[in-house]
């Protein structure tokens, strides 16, 4: 048997030439590093035009490679060679184990490269194949080519054919490294491993940032943060996360004790971006994800959200911020990081019991004049924990 993945991309089709050269190579890199961490055998990786291909017998390589971020799509194959009667006869194999009494079945093929036969013909060769098979089998073979029970897909290439009955949805966006590196906040809860998620899926090398509250919260926060990393590294074989931890109490114990109360929130917000943004220089990265999303909480009202950036030239990135949040948990679901976020731990008892919910900038200033904020984000920047899952 001559067994192949067949692996499709789609915005990469659309760069130049010397960019889409670049970003298939790079998403060959990532597709091999996803083999490798789940184990799947196989013997190469080549590319045509629109297509990367895996030499492999293991149908599971499909599945791992539509995990991939810029991969569309994946299918496990049965490799022929280019020629009518082959393609046929192939169909008909695959058709006479797969197709069961009663099922209606069609053949969709398609077809590039120069032959002296069109799609069409391949769609008729194949189903009169597969039907005369079935009825040699006792079968009472069905045709429907708007809803049928069971299909058979045909994709020619200029020498070979490809031969298939299942597509793995693939993941999308483009490949991850290809767009530079972000700093990611990363609290643990539902919605930063999303963000952190949906910004990876567009290309981009995450550096994971947690700060840590304690001790105004407790270990169980700092697993949940962790634990989330995790599920987001098995998202990126291939590109290990340096992860900084970053001492926060301070600040906190510095706002609650010389700050108006119901300011918290907003100062603390706007501390941890700083810190990000010191990050984001050192690491050469080029802005600072955050989960925030557009009124879910009272820090992220439209006037909080303005205030918490007020003066700050910093390039934030908040790909959650029009989603509603059933959409942020079916992300969080999918990505696998939901269980762990719903995780029970232990709130941070610096926050107020009335939070501010539309800050005055101008006021904000006059918090921070309190406070030593430059010395606060030195501290923190100073005292972080750097490491590797």
């Amino acid at each position: 048997m001559n067994n192949i993945v067949i692996v499709r991309y789609g915005e990469l089709a659309l760069k130049s030439p010397g960019v889409r050269n670049h970003y298939e190579k790079v998403l060959m890199r990532n597709i091999s590093a996803m083999l490798d961490q789940r184990g799947v055998e196989y013997s190469g990786l080549s590319r045509e035009w629109g297509r990367i291909f895996i030499k492999t017998s293991d149908e599971t390589a499909a599945n791992a490679a539509a995990d991939v971020f810029g991969v569309v799509s994946a299918s496990f194959a049965t490799a022929v060679d280019a020629d009518l009667d082959a393609i046929s006869r192939k169909c008909a194999d695959i058709g006479a184990g797969f197709i069961e009494e009663g099922d209606s079945f069609a053949i969709r093929a398609r077809r590039t490269g120069n032959h002296d036969f069109s799609s069409q013909d391949v769609g008729l060769k194949c189903g009169d194949a597969v039907w005369e098979r079935l009825l040699s089998a006792g079968k009472t073979p069905v045709v429907d080519l708007t809803t049928p029970d069971k299909e058979i897909f045909v994709e020619v290439r200029q020498k070979e054919a490809y031969v298939f009955t299942e597509n793995s949805r693939g993941v999308g966006g483009l490949p991850l490294g290809t767009q530079g590196k972000m700093v990611a906040l990363v609290s643990g809860g539902i919605d930063s491993p999303v963000a952190a998620w949906l910004m990876m899926k567009r290309g981009v090398e995450i550096i994971p940032v947690y700060c840590s509250n304690e001790p105004f919260a407790d270990d169980s926060t700092r697993q949940r943060a962790l634990d989330s990393i995790r599920v987001l590294q098995q998202w990126a074989p291939g590109h290990p996360f340096k992860i900084y931890e970053i001492p926060h109490g301070c600040s906190l114990k510095a706002f609650v004790e010389q700050c108006s109360r119901n300011k918290t929130c907003v100062l603390c917000k706007r501390t941890m971006y700083r810190v990000a943004y010191e990050i984001m220089k050192r690491e050469g990265a080029a802005g600072v994800i955050t989960g925030s999303s557009l009124g879910q909480v009272a820090s992220q009202t439209s006037a909080n959200m303005y205030a918490e950036l007020y003066g700050l030239a910093i390039p934030l990135y908040h790909p959650l911020i029009a989603l509603d949040k059933a959409d942020i948990i079916d992300i969080a679901r999918k990505i696998g990081s939901y269980n762990i976020s719903v995780r029970p731990v232990t709130c941070c008892s610096a926050v107020p019991e009335r939070p501010e919910t539309r800050s005055e900038c101008d006021s904000l200033l006059a918090e921070e004049s309190k406070v030593d904020i430059d010395g606060l984000v030195r501290y923190s920047v100073s005292g972080a924990k750097v490491f590797k899952l």
